[in-house]
This record gives C-alpha cells, sequence and structure tokens, in this order.
C-alpha cells in the first residue's frame, strides 16, 4: 500500500530536518526553504523568496519541469512529492 500525501510531505519534512506534522498541512516557506537547500538549489531573492518561485525551483530541480521558466507554481501533487523526496533522499516507499 502506497503512503498518503500527508506521510509522504512528513518524510521530505525528516529528511529536510524539518518537523512532522500531525495533520495535514501543504509545505511553509521555511520547509520549502530547507527542500531547496537539500536539492542544492541556490535561492537568490533578498529575503525570503516567494512559495511560487521556490515550488518552481524544486520543480525543475528535480526534472518535474525542464526549466524554471516552464514550472508550475501551485502545490505539489503526489506523484511530484514522491519525485521531490527521491531528489531529497528520502523513500517515500512504505
Amino acid at each position: 500500500m502506497s503512503l498518503t500525501v500527508h506521510e509522504v510531505r512528513n518524510v521530505i519534512r525528516a529528511a529536510t530536518g524539518r518537523f512532522e506534522r500531525e495533520f495535514e498541512a501543504s509545505f511553509t516557506k521555511e520547509e520549502l526553504q530547507a527542500i531547496c537547500e537539500a536539492l542544492g538549489t541556490s535561492v537568490d531573492e533578498a529575503g525570503r523568496p516567494s512559495t511560487t518561485r521556490m515550488r518552481r525551483q524544486i520543480r525543475a530541480q528535480v526534472g518535474i519541469a525542464e526549466s524554471l521558466e516552464t514550472a508550475d507554481g501551485s502545490t505539489f501533487r503526489k506523484a511530484e512529492l514522491q519525485a521531490i523526496a527521491d531528489g531529497v533522499g528520502a523513500s517515500s516507499e512504505p
């Protein structure tokens, strides 16, 4: 049986040094920034970059999108979360 979206998010959180959440919640800016750092993606804006930009950078870095320009900035779907888990070196398999 495969993991739920919530469980895959928590696998990613744990792999990037963040706390797992008891309740379902999308990634915070801090969690997205930790994912970017784990993937070796520079967040090159002063202060905090937007969540949309970080999502686009993550999609481009793990191969979901061909480039930053073509990447979608919306919340991640399950298949995308599994690719991100693989990218940060976390197992998304039960």
